[in-house]
């Protein structure tokens, strides 16, 4: 199968103005992306798609192919539907430009369903969720039916511990997607939904549609950039491996 991973970077985001740009270890984070991103042998290929000619400047410095997509898109999933308008494959990995620390064990845990199970039309991760992970609402959480299919997306804690039993496992969603081609073709002409728009969530558009999300389960943490934060840990984590 044709697997191409695309890799949304908008410059002007909310919390964190710039962040695909900014510095870590001497080098932009989207380009840690990329790097990360083209050492996963299942990617047929790899690009970056973006509104800014700044960021496809920083991307030919550093010899990264990119794409220059509409300023008018809400989400990095509008973006792949672009990209899919032009490049074809039978999956698009969303590779999110502020995930500096992807694995290669994430893309493939994505891709694996797509190899086996035909009726699978969208993947994301999940992994388990610290306390404090649980009670951020900064932090996403999946919760999910006995097929390991999304039942729902929240920033709050879910399932809410009405007891307080203190036994509930809380999951951690990272924001990975593999599509199906199609798949793109209905989210961009579906309007945002009741539940996305309260949320701030885009896949539940998706779930909202009948459109099921397989969650895969990951081991491996990684660091969503959001905060000046997670740029100090996402550098202190670089920093360990290094050594």
């Amino acid at each position: 199968m044709n697997f191409l991973g695309v890799i949304p970077a908008r410059l002007q985001s909310t919390r964190l103005p710039r962040k695909v740009l900014r510095d870590i270890a001497g080098v932009p984070m989207v380009v840690h992306v990329f790097n990360r991103a083209r050492a996963c042998t299942k990617l047929t290929d790899v690009l970056v798609a973006t509104d800014s000619d700044e960021v496809v400047e920083a991307c030919r410095t550093h010899h990264i192919p990119a794409v220059t997509t509409s300023s008018a898109h809400a989400s990095g999933t509008d973006r792949l539907w672009e990209v899919s308008r032009a490049r074809w494959a039978d999956v698009y990995v969303n590779i999110q430009g502020d995930e500096p620390l992807v694995t290669c064990g994430h893309i493939d845990t994505l891709l694996q369903p797509f190899l086996t199970q035909p009726e699978v039309q969208v993947t994301t991760l999940k992994i388990r969720a610290t306390p404090e992970e649980a009670a951020s609402p900064t932090v996403n959480k999946v919760v999910t039916n006995t097929h390991g299919d999304a039942l729902y997306f929240s920033k709050y804690a879910i399932p809410y511990d009405r007891d307080r039993r203190g036994d509930i496992t809380y999951w951690k969603h990272i924001g990975l997607y593999a599509y199906r081609r199609p798949v793109l073709e209905v989210f961009h002409r579906l309007p945002p939904s009741p539940l996305e728009r309260a949320e701030g969530l885009e896949q539940l558009r998706l779930l909202e549609e009948g459109i099921a999300i397989r969650v895969l389960e990951t081991t491996e943490p990684t660091i969503g950039v959001d905060t000046e934060d997670d740029l100090r840990a996402v550098e202190a984590a670089l920093a360990r491996r290094h050594r």
